[in-house]
């Protein structure tokens, strides 16, 4: 079995290798997927079909180069938190951003139980104006 720690890791391997399938490979049916307040996609939405539509597909419609940069993730058992960095250019402005964010994940039985997001979001909605 693996930690939450190992779990968490993937997505963020499968994430600089472009792997989808891979990204969502381990969040759980159930799995509650919160983005902050403000946030072009704030809302909290449901398992991987609704994070796959909701945020991944939402965030490269409305921005080119959109990135999540890992700097460090930080293994609390359960839970673990990821560290780093957003950016982009919003398609509609030309604008670019980069964002400091946090990553708050809990794991249980093997899969992704819960996601929740904390960003600077007036960087991003600078850069949609």
């Amino acid at each position: 079995m693996r930690t939450a720690y190992e779990i968490v890791k993937a997505h963020y391997d499968a994430n600089a290798r472009r792997d989808m399938d891979g990204m969502l490979a381990d969040i759980a049916a159930d799995c509650r997927w919160t983005e902050m307040d403000g946030f072009p996609c704030a809302g909290t939405y449901v398992g991987p079909q609704e994070v796959l539509k909701n945020v991944f597909f939402a965030l490269g419609e409305a921005f080119d180069g959109y990135t999540f940069a890992l700097e460090r993730l930080l293994d609390a058992g359960s839970d673990v938190i990821g560290i780093g960095d957003y950016a982009g250019t919003y398609r509609q402005t030309g604008k670019s951003f980069k964002a400091r964010v946090v990553h708050v994940w809990s794991v249980a039985d093997d899969k992704i139980r819960r996601f929740e997001q904390f960003t600077d979001t007036l960087r991003v909605a600078d850069a949609m104006r």
